[in-house]
Order: C-alpha cells, then structure tokens, then sequence
C-alpha cells in the first residue's frame, strides 16, 4: 500500500497539482465520495492507446481534474472535466493553472445529467461518480450528441459496479469492445478493470 501512496504522490508532485485524498464531504444518496483513479490506472489507458493526442476527453465527475490532467500532459489529448460540486471546480482549475495545462483542460461546474456533451467529444471516463440513475441520464445527453454528430465515441469505466455494467450493457448506440484488466495492480478485486465501450461514425 505505502508503494501506491508514494506513486500518487510522486506523479501529483510532478504535474504540480493536489489530488490526492479520499473526500465525502458531498457524498448522498446520487453522489459518491470523491476518490481520484490511481495513476497506474490512468497509465495502462494512456499505454494502450484509449486516449490518444486526437482525442477530446470528457471527464464526468471530475472532483479535482487528475484524469483529465495526467492524460493531456501524457497523451497530448484535450479534456474538458465536469463536476457538480463547484468547490472541486475550482481545485481542478487550479490544479490546471499549477500544471501550465488551461490550454488543454478546461473545467466546469455541470451535473452530469443535464450537461451539454460538445460535438468534438469523442472519448468519456467515468469512476463511479455517481448513482446509476444519473448515470442513465448522462448516458442519454451522450447519445442524443452522439446522433447529433455521429462521430467514434469511447466510453470507459473504470472499477464498474454490476448496476453500471448492466446500465451500459443496454445502451443500443454502444458496443461493448474491451476490456482492460487492473487486477496486477491491486489483486484480489475482480472489478479492478475499465470496461470500454464504443459508438462508430457514420
């Protein structure tokens, strides 16, 4: 365990930003505590090529932006981070400030349900940051900018409960493509793995 902390604390040092920590200050019955994905989570995306310098990532429940930082200083990609919680906002802004990345990073203040999903998206990460029934809506703001703009979309779940799998499994505009197994990196969990999903253009 001590190995892991010394990583997330070596790749936050090296970016100049603070993200790491468990908080539940906001957590209810639709939001979960804020818990940012691990780093060697985060490089085994980057390593296989899911995000690449082409893509723009949206980062639905953001908190405080490392996702969407670590993979546009490590891929070159464009992310744009959507939270609920304006106090995370304003943390991943200035985590973005810190790490000289506003070009590429943009962050706002959104529920994931009822957010605008830009044309230009064309990958989506999510961590279990919310229910399953504002997942469904969030699903549903994808889709419609999906068929607005049919374009090759991914959607990634990392560490996906039974409840996301089945609610992803049934979106008719995606396709279950692959799936990349974390379980080397903390043993013993059989979720430890992001599920990718895939919209194709038309």
């Amino acid at each position: 365990m001590q190995e892991r902390q010394t990583e997330e604390e070596r790749w936050d040092e090296k970016l100049h930003i603070r993200t790491a920590g468990r908080d539940d200050a906001a957590e209810d019955a639709h939001h979960y505590p804020y818990e940012p994905t691990p780093y060697a989570v985060l490089q085994k995306v980057a390593d296989a090529g899911w995000v690449t310098r082409d893509d723009v990532l949206l980062d639905l429940g953001c908190g405080k932006g490392r996702v969407s930082l670590f993979l546009a200083a490590v891929t070159g990609c464009r992310c744009i981070g959507i939270d609920f919680l304006e106090s995370f906002v304003e943390e991943a802004r200035k985590n973005a400030a810190n790490a000289g990345l506003e070009e590429a990073v943009r962050f706002a203040c959104e529920r994931a349900e009822a957010c605008t999903v830009p044309a230009e998206v064309t990958a989506v990460f999510l961590f279990n940051p919310f229910s399953v029934t504002i997942l469904k809506a969030a699903l549903a703001r994808l889709s419609a900018s999906w068929y607005e703009a049919p374009r090759r979309m991914k959607v990634m779940a990392y560490y996906p409960s039974e409840d996301y799998v089945a609610a992803l499994m049934q979106e008719d505009w995606l396709t279950f493509d692959d799936e990349l197994d974390c379980a080397d990196l903390f043993p013993g969990d059989d979720r430890e793995k992001i599920l990718c999903f895939t919209a194709e253009g038309v």
